[in-house]
């Protein structure tokens, strides 16, 4: 018997600037399966997401259009509500963090946190645009990391290093707006004291998260937190902060408010008590699904304002990988961009939530779309293997034996029933514990056994010689059936219905899969699902392909351009390495020390972690730009460049071999 229990899952919030893709769609499904799986045990389980609607992108984009934000994100709550019911995602309550209630709730912890002596208005030397008239938002200014100097990283954190820092930080900044560089203007934030939450944060991480998880953010909790500014300047879209002028929340924190405020709208209206799920004491189980990239906000920042505000912490934090499409990024000139509405005018979404099920598991690496493998595993596992079974099974009963099952199996079947069966806690613990990709290995052996019996008994050449034992091997094989379709109805809703109504059954619950199915009259069997068209798949690269001219290099494009007087400028030079070691704190960085001759030895930190071994540079000799300024890193100071040739997942060293260590290269 299981113990019932009350649990609320969320979904990071999409936002509103623009269409649901397929990468989106990998966190979504993963929540619904989780969520329809609790369901099916019998648990009270509500799934609960929004659009997160404010920020500086939707402001400056209903700028260009002439309309307002409200235009904008009304449309794309329409769009985003039609792509996740297509994709069979059942929400139970769907909001927008521009709601009242929203608003209500991030006053309401501003307050508590200001109370509590958590909040500090300060002035602060912030980025301003003279040619756009504004002070720059995170995403609206770029530049080199002040870590590890990755270029083009954002205002707030970089994507390269993990590290966080103050737009005014990064190195060579640049509106990404008009590619000017800024000025520095002086203006009044906002700053909530995070440090302040250091130990309940040491206590709370490792209990929430996963270890892979915690070893990050364990990286951040090994000194001391800096204040993080809750604070954006006018022109902003979002909720005005109380008794400040000009001054409105950042995104990041109305944006996670909103799983509360979604939950507080559907308590109103569903006549339940808010404080079940998120009052302090509250006995209720809340997780949060999100994708790697916003750990960080979800496990540090958003814990730390609940506990000011004195309202529960999440149960735990799900963070999943990226999705790759063909092994490497999702890329609009390749076609493999794709939007969840053209992947829907084209396929059926019980292909792709197949597929991802049998991808997903529960720690952080990126899964792949292979479109090649896609096909293939759709059309052998999920046509060949499990709707084959009752295809073939349905239509002798229907033609022999008027739709009925047999009042009894033989050995044969019954032992494949009872070891079906007898799965149902070990694949409920995969399902539980998020290893769907496990779980569907453990239901395709299943059928893999099914499809065996099915054909060494060869049920539509027995039928002629001895029709008992054909009914009961038919009578085997759709019971079989029916239990694929009940441990597969968290993945494939849609299908698993259409399975219950030859069945004449409801939706099913988990404890249906002890029920007997002997001597029952089915309906007939009609068609649940056609082979993937590997044609189509094409079709979608295409529609994905960018139909709009090419562009006019904007301002920052012509800027990256330099002329022959530039190019003299650079020193390259042969170097020997002579040591190398990986940098522990980071997942791209190698610690090089080169030779550039006569004595003069350099420390270069290069990218490159993920192409070499430490062990494969050691004696080489590679080209060197000697006279690029040093840059300070938390590691320690880079003083120069390695070339190398390639692109990101296939890098080679440039090499001269035969030159000494400290010629100059011409």
């Amino acid at each position: 018997m299981v113990n019932t229990r009350k649990i609320l899952i969320t979904a990071a919030l999409p936002y509103a600037n623009g269409p649901i893709h397929l990468g989106h769609m990998v966190e979504y499904l993963q929540a619904d399966f989780w969520a329809r799986f609790q369901r099916m045990r019998g648990h009270e389980c509500y799934y609960f997401c929004a659009d997160d609607t404010h920020g500086t992108p939707i402001m400056v984009r209903a700028r260009k259009e002439n309309i307002t934000p409200e235009q904008i994100i009304e449309t794309s709550f329409r769009e985003h509500q039609r792509d996740f019911t297509d994709f069979g995602v059942k929400f139970d309550h769907f909001s927008s963090t521009n709601s009242v209630k929203n608003r209500e709730l991030c006053e309401e912890i501003y307050l508590h946190m200001k109370e509590g002596g958590h909040c500090e208005v300060r002035p602060i030397r912030q980025a301003y645009c003279e040619h756009d008239k504004m002070f720059l938002p995170d995403r609206f200014i770029q530049g080199c990391c002040p870590s590890c100097g990755s270029e083009d990283q954002y205002g707030d954190s970089c994507d390269i290093c993990g590290a966080t820092y103050s737009p005014t930080d990064l190195q060579s900044p640049h509106c990404t707006l008009c590619g000017n560089a800024p000025t520095e203007k002086e203006s009044d934030h906002v700053f909530f004291k995070l440090n302040h939450f250091k130990d309940f944060l040491k206590e709370w991480v490792p209990s929430h998260n996963s270890k892979e998880v915690t070893k990050k953010l364990n990286e951040w909790l090994e000194e001391d937190l800096r204040d993080w500014d809750i604070s954006r300047d006018a022109p902003y879209f979002g909720f005005e902060i109380p008794g400040l002028k000009d001054k409105y929340f950042y995104v990041w924190v109305d944006a996670p408010m909103g799983y509360v405020s979604t939950t507080q709208e559907w308590c109103e209206k569903n006549s339940r008590d808010f404080r079940e799920f998120w009052g302090e004491d509250s006995i209720a189980e809340v997780y949060h699904f999100i994708g790697k990239d916003i750990i960080y906000f979800h496990s540090l920042f958003w814990p730390a304002m609940l506990k000011a505000s004195k309202i529960r912490r999440p149960s735990g934090v799900y963070a999943h990988g990226f999705l790759t499409v063909n092994g490497t990024k999702m890329s609009k000139s390749k076609g493999t961009f794709i939007m969840a509405r053209t992947y829907l005018d084209h396929l059926d979404p019980s292909y792709l939530r197949y597929y991802y099920g049998c991808k997903l598991t529960s720690d952080l690496n990126d899964i792949d779309l292979n479109l090649e493998d896609f096909a293939q595993r759709v059309n052998s596992d999920l046509v060949g293997k499990f709707i084959n079974i009752g295809s073939r099974s349905a239509k002798i009963l229907q033609t022999h034996f008027e739709n009925t099952l047999a009042k009894s199996m033989d050995s044969a079947g019954e032992k494949l029933l009872q070891s079906a069966v007898n799965k149902q806690e070990s694949i409920a613990n995969l399902f539980e514990n998020r290893e769907f990709s496990k779980a569907l290995v453990e239901i395709r052996d299943i059928a893999d056994d099914v499809n065996k019996y099915f054909d060494e008994l060869a049920p539509w050449k027995l039928v002629k010689e001895d029709k008992e034992t054909t009914h009961k091997c038919l009578t085997s094989a759709l019971s079989l059936f029916r239990v694929l379709g009940i441990y597969l109805q968290p993945i494939i809703p849609e299908i698993s219905r259409k399975m219950a109504e030859l069945f004449n059954d409801d939706e099913y619950f988990w404890s249906d899969l002890e029920k007997s199915i002997l001597g029952k009259k089915l309906n007939d069997f009609s068609h649940l699902l056609q082979r993937l068209d590997a044609k189509k798949l094409m079709t979608i690269v295409e529609a994905s392909r960018p139909s709009e001219p090419e562009k006019q290099p904007s301002k920052k494009e012509e800027n990256q351009y330099m002329d022959i007087k530039d190019f003299q400028k650079v020193d390259l030079r042969v170097g020997e390495v002579l040591s190398a070691e990986a940098v522990a704190e980071s997942d791209k960085l190698l610690k090089l020390q080169v030779s550039l001759g006569n004595g003069d030895e350099r420390t270069v930190f290069s990218g490159i972690k993920k192409q070499f071994q430490p062990e494969q540079l050691i004696g080489q000799k590679v080209l060197v730009v000697a006279n690029l300024k040093p840059r300070k890193m938390k590691f320690g100071t880079s003083e120069g460049m390695i070339l190398m040739a390639g692109d990101d997942g296939d890098l080679n060293l440039i090499t001269a071999p035969s030159a000494k260590a400290g010629q100059k290269v011409e």
